[in-house]
């Protein structure tokens, strides 16, 4: 490679990347709570409750409890158990709250997850330039194609949706969701830990010490200070045959 890439300090690369995943975060909530709003999420949230709660003391039960819980109860708690979740279900309004409730809950945090890092990880670097995101900015780091051009929209696009949202944020999300709700045990909790170790080894392995999102992108988070950056490939060509020429030059006959 004519020019060197001047890979950004692992230590700028953590901060930078609290900060940006600070304002993520706060970006996201209100952005979900802004859709929650809009959809009237806590409407149906109270109508599931309060038939949770109408069940719960008729029946005398508590519907929250682990697959543990249930098996240490007495035969004739669980048949009371049962009763009581069989009448749940056939309450049509507290069947409809419930859909309403967990799809608007995947809408909300899907939408405002995603609408977060097209804010920060997409349009913030396409104004500020050179990939930089708000962390980047302050910590005086870049972000630049493999060949040191500068990075374009598409890969910016590339890189926020395809590798931050959809790899790193939303599959870790859904799988996080299904263990919660009890429909991946053990199998959710290995995926989860491997998608972690996946994400480590890529960044020490790597030549350029990129994730998941860089490697999509085919980017590099570099020092922008010490970093020589091209507008396109054209001036990398016209730059690489005039180092080329004058190295020629150098050379003895």
């Amino acid at each position: 490679m004519v020019v060197d890439l001047q890979k950004a300090n692992f230590w700028k690369r953590v901060a930078a990347w609290l900060f940006d995943g600070i304002l993520l975060c706060v970006l996201a909530v209100g952005c979900g709570t802004l859709l929650a709003e809009v959809l009237h999420y806590d409407t149906h949230a109270e109508n599931l409750q309060a038939a949770y709660d109408k069940y719960e003391a008729q029946y005398g039960v508590v519907f929250e409890m682990t697959a543990e819980e249930y098996a240490a109860m007495s035969e004739e708690a669980q048949k009371n158990y049962d009763a009581a979740y069989g009448a749940l279900l056939t309450d049509q309004m507290a069947v409809t709250a419930y859909n309403k409730v967990m799809n608007q809950s995947l809408m909300i945090i899907t939408f405002s997850i995603l609408a977060a890092i097209l804010v920060l990880e997409f349009a913030v670097p396409l104004w500020i330039g050179n990939g930089q995101t708000l962390g980047k900015k302050i910590f005086a780091l870049g972000l630049i194609r493999t060949d040191s051009v500068r990075v374009n929209s598409m890969q910016l696009f590339a890189r926020a949706v395809l590798g931050k949202f959809t790899v790193e944020t939303m599959i870790p999300v859904y799988i996080m969701i299904m263990v919660f709700f009890g429909n991946m045990g053990i199998a959710g909790t290995m995926a989860l830990m491997a998608i972690g170790v996946i994400q480590l080894i890529l960044l020490i392995v790597t030549r350029n010490n990129s994730q998941i999102h860089d490697l999509v992108a085919g980017t590099v988070v570099v020092d922008i200070a010490s970093q020589t950056i091209f507008r396109d490939t054209d001036e990398l060509i016209a730059y690489t045959k005039r180092i080329h020429a004058e190295r020629a030059a150098q050379q003895p006959y």
